[in-house]
């Protein structure tokens, strides 16, 4: 699970019109990656909605913003449609990329313990180095967080 100083495991998934997308590509950009466990979900929509209702903020923190969920695309892609997001929504079917960055894990829902996402979100840096790291955060509280982060890190 990569931390803040670490670099950020490249990995490539394909986003919602099923276009493979690599990380690495954003080298020279600050990313705003966060994971959630479903699109259409309503945290997920107040986390995901948070972001493009502050895209003016990040953007001009020189960040772009990337969605990471088991969903497929089709899923993704009508998700963003409803909402009106205006970044990238990235499927990782297998959980492999969501398991590397520490946010799949055992779960608990009307006491019953399942396998899923933990909600998280990570800044990554110009360098590829990650920031910031907030793994198992409220959607709200990873707005909050993020926005902050940005913004006083000048970056």
């Amino acid at each position: 699970m990569p931390s803040a100083g670490d670099i950020a495991p490249d990995f490539v998934l394909k986003n919602q019109h099923g276009e493979a997308v690599r990380l690495s590509d954003y080298r020279g950009k600050n990313v705003l990656l966060f994971a959630y466990p479903k699109a259409g979900t309503s945290g997920c929509t107040v986390q995901a909605c948070g972001f493009r209702d502050n895209f003016a903020q990040i953007e001009t923190a020189d960040a772009v913003v990337l969605g990471l969920s088991p969903d497929e695309p089709a899923a993704l892609a009508k998700w963003i449609d409803k909402e009106e997001l205006g970044y990238d929504l990235l499927s990782d079917r297998d959980h492999q990329v969501l398991e590397a960055w520490g946010a799949w894990g055992e779960r608990l829902m009307y006491g019953k313990k399942y396998m899923g996402v933990i909600r998280s979100h990570w800044i990554i840096g110009e360098d590829g180095k990650v920031l910031d790291a907030q793994v198992k955060i409220s959607p709200k509280k990873s707005i909050e967080k993020a926005l902050k982060f940005l913004a006083r890190s000048g970056s």
